[in-house]
């Protein structure tokens, strides 16, 4: 039996392909940033805790979903973070508030240069959503 939250990576023959599922979107967005980080394999400096908010706004459920890993991957790459706790909500309008902790990147396997839009479909099902999103690396 599945959990009713998670994510696990799928052979694709060119990016990277991750299937994330939740019970809602707050928690989709969260467990698409974890899997993110998981797959490009995200260790952490122990110390100084960096405490950053995000809000963004999107039209529908996917163009939010890009817009928030879009965001993270900038913050890992600009300015060298990622987080490890993240809280999400998001509004009937597609409104999201983004409240996260994390540190320093002290190593990362394999770099995540966009995520994409290709096949990306947030769908209901049994538990709640899912949806697969291909990273371009």
């Amino acid at each position: 039996m599945q959990p009713e939250i998670g994510f696990r990576e799928h052979a694709h023959t060119a990016d990277w392909e991750l299937e994330v599922w939740a019970p809602d979107l707050p928690a989709l967005l969260e467990q698409g940033a974890y899997g993110m980080y998981a797959i490009s394999g995200v260790q952490l400096v122990r110390g100084v805790i960096q405490t950053r908010k995000i809000t963004l706004h999107a039209a529908d459920a996917e163009s939010l979903l890009v817009q928030f890993l879009s965001e993270l991957l900038w913050l890992e790459q600009d300015q060298n973070l990622a987080f490890d706790r993240i809280s999400v909500t998001v509004d009937d309008d597609y409104n999201l508030n983004a409240h996260m902790h994390g540190c320093t990147i002290a190593k990362m396997d394999k770099e995540i240069k966009a995520v994409t839009y290709h096949n990306l479909a947030v769908q209901a099902c049994a538990t709640g959503l899912r949806v697969n999103i291909v990273f371009d690396v």
